[in-house]
């Protein structure tokens, strides 16, 4: 399955000039709200007697169907940027509205936020201001109708998965919203299907960077030697891959587990690799891109402990011991040591969980009763901001300053401003959760202490892209028996077909002769730089890429990796949604570049200090990019408002 041609296509052989949904508008109205140009900030300073309707308040709103850019789409950062650059800000109009919180945000966390502030207190009166089109943070839906049926997608936050058991309060938040993770992991997810219908992992070598363009299927599933059979590897690197993934001699003899695990804590993955395992260099550079699904970044800027704790390959002769390392309290290795938590993936991956939380605080906005039903479910996003309602979500509102009326240590309120097409409001609460990233609660809260602001800004989040695709028919994927590919030296990393799970009245597609939808994954990341250093210049290229870049990417690298198999990127794809996340993944201790010291002084601790009204949660003040994680620390932040 070679193909050495070096002659890119044309756009006319891509599909450039095919009319398929690739446009972000509702009813031709911009979906991200109010344009902001030339840098003019078009607010008035009069004082507003009503909010007036926004999108979200129209007929047929309903932002899960919308294609194109999506994720940090247009209209959603460009506020906080002018914040953080200073941007003078005009008086903003006085709402008049009062509450007894107010959350920032409207992810997991802080929807967790208002539920558990709810749940102390169900009398509190409650608004959740959020500065996307949709509800959900990461966690959010792309919804496709193809050939009259639904197909779902996770367009951020992808599963269930910690590398630790979940605790007390998230487990016990999934049991209240009716999610019994245990049971649903064995009853909709059907891993086994694809491996029943012939289809096995694959792995790309791209002429760039192994010589010729090759797709060797059947990853760790066929012998080695079929397996390798024509890959452009010299003989000494198959030799090298096999050592690598069966292992069996010990590359670190005569030291302990606790030596050896401190020694892999400050060596990379891709060092590890080149110069204890003496791999070579083309194996190197295969194995090095594996680490990107997780962290965003290649081996080179990820720890060989943190490598061997996800269970990458290279370190089976090893003989690690699970647990702490001696006298540390803590080993950064995660699945290896717990054995980490159950893995659930609803169709739109933890968009269900948002989903059930909105339902759970907006009961009239979301039909159904069980998680079966609420897949399937059509949020009706008018209802979502009604006056009078006990908890309100406002969407395509920007928050731009939070202050204490009076001094924080004894104020009684606080007064968060937001900007909403255009124009800017004040609104005033009990109690603040900021429930956003914490890179822009500085500019947010300038009245923060310096060291806490200093925190905060260590946080950098790891920049990311997942795309999807709908295809007429996956026949090509079945002609090559693959289901997913790892392509180390693609434009996205890794590309695979739609999960299989059936979960209520919600199907997948079992026929290659039907549509279905493709995930794929891209990481922008610059090997070589420190990992925020490469953060941050994966940050300034997302913003930068036009959809065009992206859809022509797309179109190529599928053609590419499927062409083979009879794939026609100008008639077989139907529609493109890229979900761009240019603060995606919350940062977590990297024991390459971050100091070791004990928990309390890392800065996700240090920036997450309650202030006067006003608490932080999210997944970043926590330290780490999961699901339980934002959901712990919603938790905390309502009990220091409330009280243990």
């Amino acid at each position: 399955m070679s193909r050495r041609s070096s002659r890119p296509p044309s756009d006319r052989a891509l599909g450039l000039d095919r009319a398929i949904t690739r446009r972000d508008f509702v009813h031709g109205v911009a979906a991200g709200g109010a344009a902001l140009l030339g840098g003019a900030w078009p607010w008035s300073g009069a004082r507003a007697e009503a909010l007036p309707p926004g999108a979200q308040d129209l007929p047929g709103y309903y932002p899960p169907r919308l294609t194109g850019l999506r994720g940090s789409h247009a209209g959603a950062f460009e506020a906080a940027h002018a914040l953080r650059d200073g941007t003078q800000m005009p008086p903003a109009r006085d709402s008049a509205e009062d509450y007894d919180l107010v959350v920032v945000g409207g992810g997991i966390s802080g929807l967790a936020a208002a539920h558990f502030y709810r749940e102390r207190r169900p009398a509190a009166r409650v608004l959740v201001l959020d500065n996307h089109d949709d509800f959900g943070g990461h966690a959010k839906r792309n919804e496709f109708e193809l050939d009259g049926r639904l197909h779902l997608m996770n367009g951020g936050t992808l599963l269930i998965d910690s590398p630790r058991p979940y605790s007390a309060v998230p487990a016990g938040l999934l049991r209240a919203l009716g999610i019994d993770a245990d049971a649903l992991a064995k009853s909709i997810q059907h891993p086994e299907f694809y491996q029943q219908a012939g289809l096995e992992a694959g792995v790309f070598f791209d002429r760039e960077h192994f010589g010729a363009d090759h797709l060797a299927v059947g990853y760790r599933s066929r012998p080695w030697k079929a397996f390798l059979a024509h890959a452009p590897l010299s003989a000494a690197a198959k030799r090298d891959l096999v050592r690598i993934e069966e292992g069996g001699v010990d590359p670190l003899p005569g030291l302990s587990s606790d030596d050896k695990k401190r020694r892999l804590m400050k060596i990379s993955y891709r060092a590890y690799l080149a110069e204890v395992m003496r791999a070579h260099p083309a194996v190197v550079e295969l194995y090095s891109g594996r680490t990107r699904g997780e962290w965003g970044v290649g081996g080179d800027a990820v720890s060989a402990l943190d490598a061997w704790g996800i269970g990458l390959p290279g370190f089976e002769g090893l003989g690690l011991a699970p647990g702490s390392i001696d006298g540390m309290g803590f080993t950064p290795a995660g699945y290896a040591d717990t054995g980490g938590s159950v893995r659930l993936h609803f169709p739109d991956g933890n968009a269900t969980i948002a989903r059930a939380l909105v339902r759970r605080l907006v009961p009239a906005a979301v039909p159904g009763t069980t998680i079966e039903d609420l897949v399937t479910a059509r949020v009706d996003y008018a209802r979502l901001d009604r006056p009078g309602e006990p908890v309100r979500l406002r969407l395509s509102s920007t928050a731009i300053a939070v202050r204490h009326e009076g001094p924080a240590d004894g104020a009684e309120r606080a007064v968060v401003t937001y900007v909403r097409d255009g124009a800017a409001y004040t609104v005033r609460a009990r109690d603040c959760v900021l429930a956003c990233y914490n890179c822009i609660i500085p500019y947010l809260v300038p009245e923060l202490p310096a060291p806490q602001k200093a925190a905060l800004h260590e946080l950098v989040k790891t920049p990311l892209v997942y795309t999807t695709v709908a295809l007429r028919h996956w026949r090509a994927w079945q002609k090559l028996g693959v289901h997913q590919i790892y392509a180390p030296g693609g434009y996205h990393s890794f590309v695979g077909l739609n999960p299989t799970v059936d979960i209520g009245g919600y199907r997948s597609t079992r026929s290659p002769d039907e549509p279905i939808l493709v995930r794929m994954m891209r990481t922008p990341c610059r090997p070589g730089l420190p990992e925020h250093e490469q953060n941050k210049a994966g940050r300034a290229e997302l913003l930068a890429t036009p959809f065009e870049v992206f859809e022509r990417e797309i179109r190529a690298q599928l053609a590419r990796l499927l062409g083979p198999g009879g794939f026609d990127p100008a008639t077989d794809i139907t529609a493109i949604t890229v979900n761009r996340w240019p603060h995606g993944y919350a940062p977590e201790n990297n024991s390459l570049f971050d100091p070791d010291v004990p928990e309390g002084e890392r800065a996700h601790v240090r920036g997450r200090a309650r202030f006067g009204r006003i608490a932080i949660a999210n997944s970043d003040s926590g330290g780490g990019a999961y699901t339980d994680v934002a959901i712990e620390q919603a938790h905390r932040a309502v009990s220091e408002l409330l009280g243990a």
